[in-house]
């Protein structure tokens, strides 16, 4: 596939498990959070997703009002996602489709969009697994064509959890491909949803003190962890030398990785969907 539409990355970590079977489970170290500002941009980088965030009403879900409730919600989506069971699933579909029924366009909204269309919640789901695949081999080496198949199937759950359904999914990691690279094509943000993502990358959400020295990091992590296609529509600068710290910080990371136990590793996760659970058992809000 073109680089334009995927992050390009010559130097990276020597293969785990070069012969194991693999799945999205294993995506789910710690690391690869890194990632998830870049991912959000993806996302709405879709005018009807972008939008559909931007305007939204739904203010409990709001990431520049309330940050941390939105990275809870988002993380425990992928915690149910690829750890949980059917009722799992079952009961955060239920929660995340009442907030859903109130994200929808009105006669003033530049583009029409609805928070139940299985178009946007594919290409949502499209990105969740771009970021996945991207940090998986940053952290654990390139996969085989194998395991590249095993992989991508053990991932539909990231949309099947909602209103995707399996025949929707590309039928093979080839067909993927196609899809992305068409989807992409769809790609455009305009100035108010720059503002909003910039806002998120700014770390304007929090307070001063507490993300001033985090900003730097976190635009170079997003920047890195973006396509060329995704960077343009947001202005962002990248150049060979910053790829090259890019890599040189993922094989240093990769390379610590292998010695922390897989229970501290994707312990957060297990913790998350804990909490879900609790919160079911208790009849409390997940989102």
């Amino acid at each position: 596939m073109t680089d334009r539409y995927r992050i390009s990355v010559r130097r990276r970590t020597a293969r785990w498990d070069p012969d194991r079977e693999v799945s999205a489970k294993e995506a789910m170290d710690f690391w690869s959070f890194a990632a998830a500002a870049a991912n959000v941009v993806m996302q709405l980088s879709w005018p009807e997703v972008g939008h559909g965030v931007v305007e939204s009403k739904v203010d409990s879900g709001n990431l520049l009002k309330h940050p941390w409730k939105r990275a809870r919600t988002t993380l425990q989506y992928l915690a149910v996602a690829v750890f949980g069971n059917d009722d799992d699933r079952a009961a955060f579909r239920d929660a995340v489709d009442s907030a859903h029924r109130h994200v929808k366009s009105t006669p003033d909204s530049p583009v029409q969009y609805n928070a139940f269309d299985r178009e946007l919640q594919m290409w949502v789901a499209a990105c969740l697994f771009v970021g996945l695949e991207d940090t998986h081999q940053l952290l654990r080496g390139e996969m085989t064509p194998e395991q590249a198949e095993q992989f991508y199937r053990s991932a539909w759950t990231l949309g099947t959890t909602l209103q995707v359904t399996e025949d929707q999914w590309p039928p093979n990691r080839a067909a993927f491909d196609d899809y992305w690279r068409q989807a992409c094509q769809r790609v455009s943000i305009d100035d108010r949803v720059r503002e909003y993502l910039n806002h998120m990358i700014g770390l304007r959400m929090i307070n001063p003190l507490l993300g001033l020295p985090f900003r730097p990091l976190l635009r170079f992590l997003t920047t890195g962890f973006l396509a060329p296609v995704f960077r343009e529509q947001m202005g962002l600068r990248w150049s060979g030398s910053r790829q090259f710290l890019f890599e040189m910080l993922f094989l240093l990371v990769a390379f610590v990785n292998r010695f922390i136990p897989v229970f501290l590793r994707q312990g957060g996760s297990y913790l998350l969907l804990l909490d879900i659970r609790r919160r079911v058992r208790t009849h409390k809000a997940l989102v």
